[in-house]
């Protein structure tokens, strides 16, 4: 029998063990293509949302201006996306996928089998119910961060 702080530790150490596992299984499908795992949500991003401004795109993905100013660099140099000034307000950046871009992204596996390998015959109410508690967990701790 685990004590309350125990139970909340595991809850986290799991979610994190998960989280490193998956991530690990994205980076290393991911590397014969030159690509790391945040690099690909953003070719997703662009792929089935369109050009999208610079900091519209880092909310979504709930990056720091920072970090995704090195990933949206190290895309352009590769030639993947391009960075442009967006209508009136010059210092908006909008990004597209360039030609390159968009041929990469057809060719990249599907990475729909991480999830399918972890969650695989898991049943649906048990996923809702872990996706319901992570979401709220997530909102509070976001929620208690903002206070401070």
């Amino acid at each position: 029998m685990h004590d309350e702080a125990g139970a909340h530790q595991s809850v986290a150490m799991r979610t994190k063990r998960c989280y490193f596992a998956g991530r690990a299984l994205m980076d290393a499908t991911l590397r014969p293509y030159d690509l790391g795992s945040t690099q690909w949500y953003v070719l997703w991003h662009l792929a089935h949302n369109g050009p999208s401004v610079q900091r519209d795109l880092g909310r979504a993905l709930e990056l720091e201006r920072a970090t995704l100013s090195g990933i949206i660099a190290a895309l352009v140099r590769k030639n993947l996306v391009e960075q442009t000034a967006s209508g009136k307000d010059q210092r908006q950046r909008l990004l597209t996928l360039t030609a390159a871009g968009e041929a990469l992204w057809r060719k990249l596996p599907d990475l729909s089998f991480i999830q399918e390998a972890a969650f695989g015959g898991v049943d649906q109410t048990d996923l809702d119910t872990t996706i319901r508690v992570l979401k709220s967990a997530s909102e509070r701790l976001q929620t208690l961060s903002r206070k401070d």
